[in-house]
């Protein structure tokens, strides 16, 4: 199992990013996805979950109404798309997956800053 997230940066408070996730060695359209974050001195949180199929996604209450995760299960890929962002929002993002275990890849940095 391959995780590889991109689409971090710096944004200004009330901005827009789009982030990125391409699975590979596993069949990623059988498998649920989630992306967590993780900011300095706080434990990594749950932000958002997809089903396999994407036609169930829950969020966590900070994000609700302001990101949306989607997939595309043709490219292998997952997506979060972050908008209104926060200086709150400033973290490493990571998208995840379980397969007999948990898998992460290796994170993408979002700053949020004036």
């Amino acid at each position: 199992v391959q995780l590889v997230e991109s689409g971090g940066g710096l944004v200004q408070p009330g901005g827009s990013l789009r982030l990125s996730c391409a699975a590979s060695g596993f069949t990623f359209s059988t498998y649920s996805m989630s992306w967590y974050r993780q900011a300095p001195g706080k434990e990594r949180e749950l932000v958002a979950g997809i089903s396999s199929a994407g036609g169930s996604t829950d969020y966590a209450d900070s994000v609700a109404g302001r990101f949306t995760i989607s997939r595309d299960n043709a490219k292998n890929t997952v997506y979060l798309q972050m908008n209104s962002l926060k200086p709150e929002d400033t973290a490493v993002y990571y998208c995840s997956t379980v397969k007999v275990r948990r898998y992460w890849g290796q994170g993408t940095q979002v700053t949020v800053s004036s």
